[in-house]
Formats: C-alpha cells, structure tokens, sequence
C-alpha cells in the first residue's frame, strides 16, 4: 500500500535578492549576527549590514531583543547591551503594530515567537530568518507558505553566498 504524497507548501523565494529586501530576524538570529558574529554567517550579516538586506522590525521585538542582551549568563555590560541594542536599531527599519491589514495566522506554540509571525504577516515582509524549531515547522503550513518564507540563518547565508559567487 502506498502512502499519499504529502504537499508541502512553501513560499517562493528570488533567485536572487535584489539590493532592500526586507526581512524579519528573530531575536536569536539577531544574536548570533551582532553578539557572537557568528563566523559561518558572513554573507548574511554582509548583507545586512550594507542595507542589501532591509531589517524589518517592531517596538516589541526591540524590547525582546534588550531583554535578552540583559541575560547574565551572555555576560554583557549595560555599556555593550546599550551598543549592540543601538547597532541593530540604527539598521533596522520599525513598523508600527497592527498597521497592515491582516490575515488569521497559525499559532506558535511557543507565545514569545508569535510576534515574529506577526510582524512578518503585518509589515508584508516576505522572509523570517530564525533558527527556532517551532517557527520553521510553521513555515510548511499553506497559510504562512501562502504569504512569506521561513528559513534559517544558515540557509539564508547559503543563498547569499551562491548569489554572490553568481556575481563574481
């Protein structure tokens, strides 16, 4: 007996990023880019950085980020907290909540992370780079695949790189 095939639905991605395009990054890939400048990330904080990629954010999500750059076990001195906060904000392009017309998302389990759902839902931005589970399970349902991507840092930075080999 054979098993029906299983759709997955995804969201169709640009072969290749045109300079401005905008993405979500959840708090841990934020991180991992500015915090721990995760050496296997280059392409993507490249991008980031030089406004290739615009990095869409909102009021509740910065004070997730100050939250977390306040954990002791990171180690972080209120002076490094404070710089790193001000870095990400600088490039960030803030969208104000409940803006956007909006369209019934599946829930996270995990609550913390549903504000990335949203903001990426509200603000039209058509990617969230995030490396958490529960998010990247959501990304297969057709009602998140219908309207933007979720991948993680690392398949984003593969993209990017083979984009720039492309352009060499």
């Amino acid at each position: 007996m054979t098993r029906p095939r299983t759709i997955v639905a995804t969201y169709p991605l640009p072969t290749a990023f045109p300079f401005g395009f905008p993405v979500v990054l959840d708090t841990n890939t934020i991180l991992a880019l500015w915090m721990f400048q995760d050496p296997a990330l280059p392409h993507l904080r490249a991008a980031a950085d030089s406004g290739h990629l615009i990095l869409v954010t909102r009021d509740d999500c910065l004070e997730e980020l100050a939250k977390v750059l306040a954990y002791r076990q990171f180690g972080q001195s209120p002076e490094q907290q404070a710089a790193l906060l001000a870095a990400y904000t600088e490039l960030s392009r803030p969208v104000e909540k409940d803006d956007w017309p909006t369209w019934e998302l599946p829930r996270c389990l995990d609550r913390d992370d549903q504000k990335f759902l949203e903001l990426a839902r509200d603000s039209g931005v058509p990617l969230l780079v995030t490396r958490d589970k529960l998010l990247l399970k959501l990304a297969k349902r057709p009602a998140i695949a219908a309207h933007f991507a979720i991948l993680t840092p690392e398949k984003l930075e593969t993209l990017l790189a083979a984009q720039a080999a492309a352009a060499a």
